[in-house]
């Protein structure tokens, strides 16, 4: 991704590059040095955001791993991704997700109040909102992601491509898991909702502007208000587990 961005031939662009990507030694410096310029408000300058992302990364490397994965998938799945430098300068899907990652450290550490701050200032920039608490796996695409919510319980697998207006909410129960889990591998289209706690099974696909209120079983393709599946997958014992 340095190589890439080093190389850029476009003078006006080659000072953004060298102040994000090029003047960093390693990428976990570079993603420290872009969410803190990113999400720094009056309330907490650059410098401060910085060292506490910075710590952050230390303290747990597999949130550098992960972004690194994160911007791998894009590129691989997103036929409007022409290199690696692209999503993590300009996508804010990617930025978003990674900002997650720092909140969702600080609230496992208990450190809920400031992980709070990072969910505010993410919502903010981005209008993208994510729970700190939100469970989320490993090279994930969030595509455009205007208007996503991610609500607290939420547990999302792998390989998992999220487009835009998605809501993966609750339906008004008070306490435990109130909110879905995405299995590895799925995909939900624009502008779905996915409410309550229920499965969507591996691999499946829920299409853009659907209400899924109930479990999507694997390999399968769930569309409509309310959902219904048009596409089954194996047709394994795996199947008869599942209602919509």
């Amino acid at each position: 991704m340095q190589a890439q961005a080093c190389c850029c031939s476009d003078a006006l662009i080659q000072d953004l590059f060298a102040v994000n990507i090029c003047n960093h030694g390693d990428f976990a410096s570079a993603l420290a040095s872009l969410l803190s310029t990113k999400l720094t408000d009056r309330a907490m300058t650059e410098p401060t955001l910085m060292r506490l992302i910075t710590s952050t990364l230390e303290d747990d490397p597999t949130i550098t791993r992960a972004a690194a994965s994160d911007i791998v998938a894009t590129f691989q799945r997103d036929p409007a991704c022409p290199d690696l430098v692209t999503p993590f300068l300009f996508f804010k899907g990617f930025q978003a997700l990674q900002a997650h990652r720092i909140a969702h450290h600080l609230w496992r550490v208990d450190r809920k109040p400031l992980a709070y701050h990072f969910q505010s200032r993410v919502n903010e920039k981005f209008g993208i909102d994510i729970h700190p608490a939100a469970q989320i796996g490993q090279r994930i695409t969030i595509d455009h992601g205007t208007g996503i919510v991610i609500g607290e319980t939420t547990i999302i697998e792998d390989d998992v491509s999220l487009f835009q207006n998605v809501t993966l909410g609750g339906t008004g129960k008070n306490s435990g898991q109130r909110h879905p889990v995405i299995r590895q591998g799925c995909m939900i289209g624009a502008g779905a909702k996915i409410l309550g706690y229920l499965e969507i099974g591996a691999h499946a696909r829920v299409g853009a502007a659907s209400v899924v209120l109930g479990n999507v079983p694997p390999r399968s393709t769930a569309v409509g208000n309310p959902a219904r599946i048009v596409r089954f997958g194996d047709m394994d014992q795996d199947f008869l587990n599942y209602q919509i």
